[in-house]
């Protein structure tokens, strides 16, 4: 009989890495096909515009006059060109995006510069980024739970892991902060089993990595730390003490940039999570940052109620299954994994948990809690595992929890396939932006279209320099401002105009507006 499960066991495992390296070979296709096909939307236009090394003052200055404006215009605002370098990039940081750390954006203009100035070529890098994901979580299974099947296991969530997905096709430095955090972590733990000088050093350079990512990294390495000195039971030995001067080391290559964010503070960035929302609004963004993990139907805000509604027992099942797996975590390993694993969860989940439930702020967003996606996904592969690899006489237990994986790996392979065949996804801020898809094949249609606006030209109108057809020319001029009459075009449009622009287009053109949407009119012949 023994014999016999033995056997059964030794060709479940080989079908599981079997069906693991296929999920790789998925994770890594999901990651760039259709990498140009959504809206490139705010977030990333800013982005963009870092990268160019130009400021959002010069662009307003230059642009913004009355003249005419081709897609080639825009566009010299979108990515590195001649006239603009390095320390440009650095400076345009400093003045005007301080809390944007400046690693990501260097690295993604270096890679522009070497491989074109598509969206896809820009958004590339992420997805490029995020395949480190797969060997460090790995890395980071072995050094913490002593196993490789976990750290395949681990693989194949984070693969098809449509969160995961989402940020590794999006120009912003979510993948390379998840990778730094991953990264940090395997050198933390290897660090504290070697006890060597260099592993220590390590260390501290993935600090310096992290700490110029991401802001929040900050929150995962003061969790780090109250993680070593917990297992060192609070003792000022020579781990604590090696640890204190690599975190030493780490954080004063970063002092510089802190100054610089305390010095030249830039609160309008993070202004929208200062907006008061009620229990039931910070209940449902929960929900949605605590199942995105594993299934993803592209739901944002926007939605209707019923759509909501009916995706509750599917929230309430994963919800299950993460306590359920934080439960057999904290049961079944030592003090050194469990404890690990939780100060990971709450190093991000805590402090906005905190804010959104007691203080009713809105800073819990899915991106800002990657480190409690990561969390939860390390104990859910330690759970799937254990119950997969165990050698038990009950049959259907195994069948149960071969059931669980089937529907976990479908779930984000289905969620993922949504996603890529999306031009807007719940990311983007669709309650916003997800008409621009269809304002730019409006204008796109014209024989000669122009674009005039008196709106901000980022995002906005940088938003559909990426979407319009290159015959679109622009007109943008200030507030309070009319453009001069322009002649030789068919088909003129405004768009998000101000009522003073919209009644004096009326008079210099001698004309009606058609308004077409909110956000769009076309000038008609006056009768």
């Amino acid at each position: 009989m023994r014999k016999q499960l033995s056997k059964s066991w030794l060709t479940s495992l080989f079908w599981l890495r079997f069906l693991i390296i296929i999920l790789l070979v998925i994770g890594v296709f999901v990651r760039f096909v259709n990498i140009d096909k959504k809206v490139y939307w705010g977030d990333e236009v800013f982005s963009s515009l870092r990268i160019s090394g130009y400021m959002q003052s010069e662009m307003n200055e230059q642009l913004s006059n009355g003249s005419l404006l081709t897609i080639k215009d825009l566009s010299k605002y979108q990515y590195p060109n001649s006239e603009k370098n390095t320390i440009d990039t650095i400076k345009g940081i400093i003045v005007e995006d301080s809390q944007i750390l400046p690693l990501y954006i260097l690295m993604t203009r270096f890679w522009v510069q070497h491989f074109g100035d598509s969206v896809a070529a820009v958004r590339s890098f992420s997805a490029f980024i995020s395949l480190f994901t797969f060997p460090f979580i790995y890395l980071l299974c072995e050094e913490l739970f002593g196993s490789s099947l976990i750290g395949w296991m681990s693989i194949a969530l984070v693969a098809v892991s449509p969160v995961e997905v989402v940020y590794a096709q999006e120009a912003r430095a979510y993948s390379l902060w998840i990778v730094a955090i991953l990264m940090s972590s395997f050198a933390m733990l290897r660090a504290m089993r070697l006890k060597t000088k260099v592993s220590w050093w390590i260390y501290s350079a993935t600090l310096v990595v992290g700490f110029y990512t991401h802001i929040f990294f900050a929150l995962v390495a003061l969790a780090q730390g109250i993680y070593v000195i917990t297992i060192e039971h609070f003792r000022l030995n020579k781990t604590t003490i090696d640890y204190l001067i690599s975190l030493f080391a780490g954080f004063i290559t970063f002092v510089p940039w802190l100054w610089i964010i305390i010095t030249n503070p830039q609160p309008q960035a993070v202004a929208w999570a200062n907006a008061k929302q009620t229990f039931f609004g910070s209940v449902e963004r929960w929900a949605g940052i605590l199942s995105r993990a594993f299934l993803d139907l592209g739901i944002s805000p926007s939605d209707s109620g019923k759509i909501k509604f009916a995706l509750i027992p599917f929230v309430i099942i994963i919800f299950a299954l993460i306590l359920y797996s934080i439960y057999i975590l904290c049961r079944s390993t030592p003090k050194k994994v469990w404890l690990f694993v939780l100060t990971l969860i709450g190093s991000l989940g805590l402090p906005l948990f905190i804010l959104d439930f007691v203080f009713q702020k809105r800073y819990a967003t899915t991106r800002y809690t990657l480190p409690l996606t990561l969390g939860i996904q390390l104990a859910v592969a330690y759970l799937l595992t254990t119950k997969l690899t165990s050698i038990s006489p009950k049959v259907w237990q195994r069948k149960l929890w071969l059931l669980v994986v089937f529907m976990i790996i479908t779930s984000g392979v289905i969620s993922c396939s949504l996603n890529l065949q999306a031009k807007i996804w719940w990311n983007q801020f669709p309650e916003k932006y997800q008409e621009y898809p269809k304002i730019a094949n409006i204008i796109s249609q014209g024989n000669q279209p122009l674009l005039i606006s008196d709106s901000g030209i980022i995002p906005s109108i940088q938003m559909l320099g990426h979407l319009v057809d290159p015959k679109v020319q622009f007109q943008i001029v200030k507030k309070n401002s009319l453009p001069e009459v322009t002649n030789g075009f068919t088909d003129i449009f405004l768009f998000n105009s101000s009522d003073y622009l919209k009644a004096g287009i009326e008079k210099i053109y001698n004309s009606k507006l058609q308004q077409i949407n909110y956000l769009l009119w076309k000038v008609t012949k006056s009768t």
